[in-house]
């Protein structure tokens, strides 16, 4: 892992957050809609092969995202170049995959150097509760960092119910997404756009009220629920009133969270106004250079700084992010001629994608936006699918936080809100359902789980579109 964080620093001070180039890219006008197949291709393969092919799926997927990324750049260099392929694969690099990567590893490996132990007694307010904190701080270290963190104590808190499955349902909805709405640290989609331009307070602000609603009503319900099946196994209030204790190993962590809200959000604020080309018309801007240095080195002292047995305690491995690593690769490779298509607007084909989310009078359609966002982002992943509408909406960040305050809202919302409908809209999602097999928890099947979150979600987010999107 050494090897793996040095060569990450190296890389870092090569290929960090970029500006973007005016050298030569892809004309979106030409491409036709054969080129974004390699795309819809990987997010198959991601959606599909876990559970049609587990075992081929768990020893090949870097293989299959590498076929993919090929089948798009292949053919690109034959027909345009290898100077043009070069340019944009370097481009997407640095302007996005990279950055990217590097927050994940960070939250990752520190929120995986603190455990959370203890006997804890899972009534409907202890279980209320836990939820309520893990959903808070899924924006700080992000949605998978609280769930990695917090489902192994809710585990153990709720293994004597004798109904325990709606407890991980719900902490599905809530740490591994809608949680993970108010600040870029929380889901990868909102970091997206903050390297697309998003202010970093902006997210805070403007997602702060959906997602309030949102998680006050699931509480709500959640607590309803588990008092009745609480009540149901003939338990008494009391029964559940006891803490034992609670044990919190390896928290000094936590000041190494801090570090890295702290780099990305001056990352955000300071402009340096420096840069340094690396070719292809590509600039580095210091800021985002020092922003990855800074989160590697957090990482690589977490790493060294932690006692082992926390990390074996606490199941870590680095498979997880291994696979997200390898798996986003391929789709910020083939998603290139997905977005230049989309850049060319009305002169690209998918200008009926436009029309579908633009009405009339010229303006946009939110619910539509939030809608078509978040079902795309229920059953593919919902970071390329938040970057789609985000250049559908026209790309520029300036102007989605102005004008188009609501558009960008609604695509925030629904690519965070709706990665909770489905076990694939989100990687926590699957980490999860997985952690809870192992402990011999029966999870709903993939369709089993989407009764429930038919049942529970989509209604909600009929109320957020009356609210918010109307």
């Amino acid at each position: 892992m050494k090897r793996i964080v040095l060569a990450g620093l190296f890389t870092a001070a090569f290929c960090s957050t970029a500006f973007a180039a005016e050298g030569v890219h892809l004309d979106g006008s030409q491409l036709s809609l054969l080129w974004p197949l390699p795309f819809a291709g990987i997010l198959l393969s991601i959606a599909l092969f876990p559970l049609l092919a587990p075992h081929f799926w768990e020893h090949h997927f870097g293989k299959v995202a590498a076929f993919w990324a090929f089948a798009f750049l292949v053919p690109c260099a034959a027909i345009y170049g290898l100077p043009t392929t070069l340019a944009e694969v370097v481009h997407t690099a640095a302007l996005e995959y990279l950055p990217f990567i590097i927050l994940l590893l960070s939250l990752f490996v520190v929120s995986g150097g603190i455990r959370i132990a203890g006997n804890l007694v899972g009534n409907p307010a202890t279980n209320t509760a836990m939820l309520a904190i893990g959903t808070f701080a899924a924006s700080v270290v992000g949605t998978t960092g609280a769930s990695m963190l917090l489902i192994r104590p809710m585990i153990v808190a709720n293994k004597n119910r004798a109904k325990n499955v709606h407890v991980f349902i719900f902490f599905i909805f809530l740490v591994s997404n809608i949680g993970g709405s108010l600040t870029p640290l929380g889901d990868p989609p909102l970091f997206l756009g903050f390297l697309k331009g998003v202010d970093f307070l902006w997210t805070v602000e403007s997602m702060f009220a959906p997602m309030m609603v949102s998680s006050l009503i699931l509480l709500g319900l959640f607590y309803a629920l588990d008092s009745y099946y609480w009540t149901k196994e003939g338990r008494h209030r009391r029964d559940g009133h006891t803490l034992r204790h609670v044990d919190v190993a390896g928290l000094h962590n936590v000041l190494y969270l801090f570090g890295i809200v702290g780099a990305v959000l001056i990352s955000g604020i300071w402009k340096s106004g420096v840069s340094v080309p690396v070719g292809f018309g590509i600039a580095m801007p210091l800021e985002g250079v020092l922003r990855d240095v800074v989160l590697l080195v957090l990482a690589y002292l977490s790493l060294r700084t932690t006692r082992r047995n926390i990390r074996i305690e606490n199941a870590f491995t680095w498979t997880p992010i291994q696979e997200v690593a390898l798996l986003f690769a391929g789709i910020f490779i083939t998603i290139i001629p997905a977005l230049a298509i989309l850049r060319a607007g009305q002169n690209g084909h998918l200008a009926p994608l436009l029309a579908f989310v633009t009405g009339p009078d010229g303006q946009p359609i939110n619910a539509a936006y939030f809608w078509l966002t978040g079902l795309l982002s229920s059953f593919l992943d919902n970071a390329p699918t938040y970057l789609v509408f985000f250049n559908l909406a026209g790309g520029d960040a300036q102007h989605l936080m102005g004008p188009l305050y609501k558009t960008l809202l609604a695509i925030s919302a629904g690519a965070v809100f709706m990665g909770a409908n489905s076990y694939i809209g989100n990687a926590p999602n699957f980490m999860v359902k997985s952690i809870c097999e192992e402990r011999g928890i029966k999870m709903p099947s993939f369709f089993g789980y989407m009764a429930w979150s038919g049942l529970i979600l989509l209604p909600l987010f009929v109320v957020i579109t009356v609210i918010f999107f109307r």
